[in-house]
Parts: C-alpha cells; sequence; structure tokens
C-alpha cells in the first residue's frame, strides 16, 4: 500500500498474469527505483532482455505497466509502473475463480517478501555497521481484540507513510538514504489444532533408537 488509494486487483486474469514470480519481480523494480527498459529489469531480476521485453507486455496488457517518455534519441522502449500500490483482499461473495486467483496472487506477494528477508539476512554481515544496527528482527504475539488490531495497523501505516518511496522526493532524504523495506503482518493466529502423537512402530519401545 501506498499514502493513497492503492489499486483494489479482482480480475482473475489480472491476477493470475501477476503472480509470475518474474512479473511481479519487474513490477517491483519500476514501483521502487522507477522507469527501465526491458534489459534493465532483465539485469535486476536474472532473465534475459527477451524474456523481459514479453513479461512487461504481460503486465501492459493487464494495466500494471506503460510506456515512459522515451530517453536520448528514443530508440530503446521505457516502461513505467502505472499504479505505486495495490491490494488484494479476499472477500466473502468472491467466486470461487476470483478467491482462487486472490490467494494464488498473496502467495506470490508472501514468496516475494519473504525472498527480500532471505536475502536481505544472507547479505546482513556485509552491511556497514550502521545499517547492521538499524534493522530490526521482531515477532511479537500479541493480545487484542479486533478493534485494537485494526487501531496498530491505522497507528503503523501513519508512522511509515511519510518513508514511502513512492511519496518521498528523494531531493528530500539525506545522502545516505538507500531503499529499506517495513515487512508488517497483523493477524489473528488461527486455533492450532492438536495433531496427536506419532505413531510407535510394532515391537520397538518408544525410547530405542531406530537405525
Amino acid at each position: 500500500m501506498t499514502g493513497h488509494q492503492p489499486m483494489a486487483l479482482s480480475d482473475p486474469k489480472a491476477m493470475r498474469a501477476l503472480a509470475h514470480p518474474a512479473r511481479l519481480a519487474i513490477l517491483t523494480r519500476l514501483q521502487t527505483e522507477g522507469v527501465a527498459t526491458a534489459t534493465e529489469v532483465a539485469e535486476v531480476v536474472g532473465v534475459t532482455p527477451s524474456a523481459a521485453s514479453y513479461h512487461l507486455r504481460m503486465l501492459a496488457k493487464y494495466g500494471f505497466v506503460e510506456d515512459a517518455p522515451p530517453r536520448g534519441d528514443g530508440r530503446e522502449r521505457v516502461w513505467q509502473a502505472r499504479e505505486q500500490g495495490m491490494s488484494v483482499t479476499p472477500e466473502p461473495g468472491d467466486e470461487p475463480e476470483v478467491r482462487a486467483a486472490k490467494d494464488l496472487l498473496i502467495r506470490a506477494f508472501r514468496a516475494n517478501a519473504d525472498d527480500e528477508v532471505t536475502r536481505a539476512l544472507a547479505h546482513r554481515e556485509r552491511e556497514a555497521a550502521e545499517w547492521r544496527d538499524a534493522a530490526v528482527w521482531v515477532r511479537s504475539i500479541l493480545l487484542v481484540d479486533a478493534e485494537e488490531l485494526k487501531g496498530l495497523a491505522k497507528r503503523i501505516e501513519e508512522l511509515i507513510a511519510p518513508y514511502r518511496v513512492s511519496v518521498r522526493a528523494r531531493s528530500e532524504t539525506t545522502t545516505g538514504a538507500r531503499l529499506a523495506e517495513a515487512q508488517i503482518n497483523l493477524f489473528p493466529r488461527a486455533e492450532r489444532r492438536a495433531q496427536g502423537l506419532p505413531t510407535e512402530v510394532h515391537g520397538v519401545h518408544p525410547d530405542q533408537r531406530l537405525d
């Protein structure tokens, strides 16, 4: 989400198209770092320029990206994201096809977010000390009612809104500013049902080791 109203996704074909990992990575690149050519996004995403061009055309087909103003002599096609934020919200009245597409895209969003965390952790020791000290990895179990959880989400949103890359001009930042990421998940924990005890191997005492 961004400081303005995010684009709500409901078209199952568009959501399935965006759920492709390369397309989601390309769109994220355009949203966070600005306009780029197919070759430039290909280098970041790890696909060939021809594959990047295909993915960009598919994203354009469903309204996620569009042509950006040309550079220089205009020989290279330049792309930009149409929207800086989007939301996917399963609703009780969703048709099965829509619900399935929403679930698929949400899993793709989560996989993309998890990948960012994994890469950040793997790179942590190569970061400068100031960035290692600034990074926070927190998991907290809360005791709240529904209204308190909604209120907490609103307060967090208000705190981070001024720093969003989509609303903060780079000219307003210090020379040390760089892209960072906040991942916030607030949700009621699902009941963890008892799974039962493992079945014992017949004739073997539970404390005996099986080789």
